[in-house]
């Protein structure tokens, strides 16, 4: 199989060729008389002409004129004399050979990683078709449907072409569809992807912290290859971030690379992540758990773990607030508590199993105490405050009428609490009360309007 040889794209302007009945058809049928040899050897008139109409459609479709080389010219003359065998060798000779840079372009010493096993071009070069397609498919350099239609093509090529004895004759339906596939899952798509070197992608993160612009250079690296590699190479660094040895700025460094492709993330991508998180679960690994627990928490993706995970994360940063906020110094300790409560709350909607200690534990570090509140953290109360949901707010309104609650007794107790519990009802859009509790929510307004 030569290499491919490139021509001019004005080589295969097939439409501005004379019309093959006055110029070929002719020839070749007086060529196949000369020899006394039936017809039938050949591809019929209409096949040839209904062939040869079709190939500039085809051929349209490969965008880089480096593809369209001796192989392609020598299938489009092929065809015009009607020996479609000949002409389907050809095509797939140049699917092959591309197929073969493709891999190349990735890298072969990224294969050798992926393979585990030695790779260089001459085993690239010993790969039968079936093989070589199989590789393609492992490296995402074709997709499933690619695959299954080339396969189909290189059984059509092994029985139908001028390369093995044929077991009978295509019509020029079936020689174009057969470069259809060619076309499409070889030939027209010119990009590689480029593997990632994994050792070299693992020693970057975990020897020390990126330096100015190395994070950047390997999420272009990430962005060149394809979602099969992407999702191991994440799968891979989720893993050293939740091994308890792993240090800080591996960490640091992996949050990085997540941050970036976090609206990237693939379902596949993102269903592997579940899955690792809950096999830390499963074999009772509650280090990694706890630490996959805080990866997802960092990379703001708390939304993909279960309710049950999601109460415990944020039931235990509630309780932290809470009793920082009953502590002597609680007016310069709660900012910090405040804003880690704050970023868990802009993960997706709370599981309804927190939502009314959020609301009290919320309100009541705003309202503060007789000696007042955490001015710092009040950005913070105000923003979960103003994303409080209908239901939320139902438990907001109703918190006031809680005997046993502490937040209830300082709102009854304290005029200071009590405005303040005003003001944080103002907060809140009135459009988003439910009818449960408007005319609560009516009535203690009015009342601390007219006291």
């Amino acid at each position: 199989m030569s290499e491919i040889i490139p021509v001019q794209s004005t080589a295969i302007q097939l439409s501005s060729l004379p019309p093959l009945p006055e110029i070929m058809l002719p020839a070749v049928n007086q060529f196949i008389a000369a020899l006394g040899i039936p017809r039938e050897v050949l591809a019929s008139d209409e096949d040839i002409e209904y062939a040869w109409i079709g190939l500039p459609r085809e051929l349209r479709s490969i965008s880089t004129i480096n593809l369209r080389g001796e192989l392609i010219a020598r299938m489009c003359i092929a065809v015009s004399v009607g020996l479609f065998d000949s002409a389907i060798n050809y095509a797939w000779n140049a699917s092959i050979l591309q197929l073969r840079e493709k891999v190349k372009n990735f890298g072969l010493p990224i294969v050798a990683q992926i393979l585990q096993k030695d790779f260089e071009e001459k085993h690239l070069l010993d790969l039968q078709d079936s093989q070589l397609l199989e590789l393609c498919l492992k490296l995402n350099l074709a997709t499933e449907d690619g695959y299954f239609f080339l396969d189909q093509c290189r059984d059509t090529r092994n029985n139908f072409s001028a390369a093995h004895p044929t077991i009978g004759q295509l019509n020029d339906r079936q020689f174009t569809a057969f470069l259809n596939s060619c076309v499409n899952y070889a030939l027209a798509e010119s990009s590689s992807p480029r593997g990632v070197d994994i050792a070299a992608f693992i020693s970057a993160v975990k020897s020390s912290r990126f330096a100015e612009g190395q994070c950047l250079l390997w999420q272009e690296r990430l962005n060149a290859t394809h979602d099969a590699q992407r999702g191991l190479l994440f799968g891979t660094i989720h893993g050293i971030y939740c091994d308890p040895s792993t240090l800080e700025p591996a960490r640091l460094n992996i949050i990085d690379l997540y941050a970036y492709y976090k609206e990237k993330l693939t379902s596949a991508i993102r269903s592997n992540l579940i899955n690792r998180h809950s096999e830390y679960l499963a074999k009772g690994d509650i280090q990694r758990h706890a630490i996959s627990q805080q990866f997802f928490e960092k990379i703001g993706l708390l939304n993909l773990l279960n309710e049950s995970e999601k109460h415990t994360l944020i039931s235990k940063a509630i309780t932290q607030l809470w009793n920082v906020h009953q502590g002597w110094n609680n007016f310069h300790n709660e900012p910090p508590f405040a804003e880690r409560l704050a970023e868990l709350s802009r993960q997706g909607s709370l599981p309804v199993s927190i939502q009314e200690e959020f609301v009290e534990k919320v309100v009541g570090c705003y309202i503060g105490n007789e000696s007042g509140s955490s001015r710092k953290a009040e950005p913070f109360y105000e923003e979960m405050i103003r994303e409080f949901s209908p239901k939320e707010i139902q438990h907001m309104v109703e918190i006031q009428q809680k005997k046993s609650s502490l937040v209830a007794h300082r709102i009854v107790s304290n005029s200071i609490c009590r405005k303040r519990f005003q003001q944080a009802l103002k907060l809140i859009d009135a459009s988003s009360v439910p009818d449960a509790v408007r005319v609560s929510y009516e009535n203690f307004l009015v009342q601390k309007r007219s006291s």
